[in-house]
């Protein structure tokens, strides 16, 4: 049954090329939204907080600063309405799930930049 799931998921599921990214990097993420007849692409800019799941159930959480409010959303890896993502800055953090970064604020919520 595992392997009919899988089977399906692959041959079905049409697979997103995305740039590899990962936990404490910024990015910007441009998707599509339908209103009635018209559409529209809108962007969402922040820093990874995780990626989780594998295959085609990945998804991963972003988290940006609107004014003083956190907002975080989080995105399936193969959502068709993504047209692209771009890497903004690679960010260097120990763990592959920086939760911890939600409670931070002022100077101590900067992640330090990859080097090379």
């Amino acid at each position: 049954m595992e392997n009919l799931i899988k089977f399906v998921q692959d041959e079905f599921v049409p697979k997103n090329e995305l740039p590899a990214f990962a936990a404490g990097d910024t990015i910007t993420v441009y998707y599509e939204i339908k209103e009635g007849e018209k559409s529209r692409t809108q962007f969402f800019r922040g820093v990874v907080l995780q990626r989780r799941g594998s295959g085609t159930s990945e998804t991963f959480t972003i988290r940006k600063m609107s004014g003083t409010i956190g907002v975080e959303r989080i995105f399936p890896v193969n959502l068709p309405a993504i047209q692209k993502i771009e890497i903004n800055k690679r960010g260097k953090v120990r763990r592959a799930r920086i939760f911890y970064f939600r409670e931070l604020t002022g100077k101590k919520a900067r992640i330090k930049e990859k080097r090379g």
